[in-house]
């Protein structure tokens, strides 16, 4: 064998591991963001107020892509939010757990530098209320539809920084009797956070 075939058959061997590697890399991840949540005004009875940016938002999932650009992620939300100043007093606990599909659109936007990449990601849920202080006992839980869009910066092969958007919907009855709606809340929600994506496959001693 000449040497040129034999350079020839060594970079096809590494590219054809390295786009391997790469590939179980990204088949499971755990993510974990935190950020801000800013819940519509419509979910709260009057005069209840609450703020337009609260802390924290808090999520933590697991994602499994079974398709180079399509996969699937199960996480769990939770959620503070406040009054807003010179309002009534009240807190609500807002967490969720969703199933969302995720698409990978690497490849769809050329401009964006190797390093970043866009996900999208929606799916349904369960949202479940809890208020707090003297407003306790008005507990209360619907269906949810979320999505979101995340973009992401790989500082390596396994880790990834990303700041994601979601609006989540609710699928909630009105308060009967309007009591009930006093300190709670059944509306929609919009979370912004930073979080980081790190492989669970592959590659376990690479950097």
């Amino acid at each position: 064998m000449s040497k040129f075939n034999y350079y020839c058959l060594l970079v096809l061997f590494l590219v054809s591991t390295l786009g391997f590697s790469q590939q179980e890399t990204s088949k499971w991840k755990a993510i974990f963001a935190v950020g801000l949540n800013s819940p519509s005004q419509s979910g709260l009875i009057e005069p209840f107020e609450a703020k337009g940016a609260n802390f924290p938002t808090i999520n933590l999932g697991v994602q499994h892509m079974f398709k180079p650009k399509l996969g699937v992620k199960v996480d769990f939300g939770y959620n503070r939010f406040s009054n807003a100043d010179n309002t009534l007093d009240f807190k609500v606990n807002y967490t969720r757990i969703n199933a969302q599909f995720v698409y990978d659109t690497a490849g769809d936007f050329t401009f964006l530098p190797i390093e970043m990449g866009i996900m999208l990601h929606a799916g349904p849920g369960y949202t479940m209320i809890k208020p707090l202080d003297i407003y306790r006992e008005n507990t209360n839980s619907y269906l949810n539809a979320m999505a979101g869009i995340e973009l992401h910066y790989g500082i390596s092969r396994t880790v990834s920084l990303f700041v994601d958007g979601s609006y989540i919907l609710g699928f909630a009855k009105e308060f009967d009797p309007v009591i009930d709606g006093a300190g709670s809340f059944n509306g929609n929600m919009l979370n912004v956070t930073v979080g980081a994506s790190i492989s669970l496959s592959g590659c376990r001693t690479c950097n």
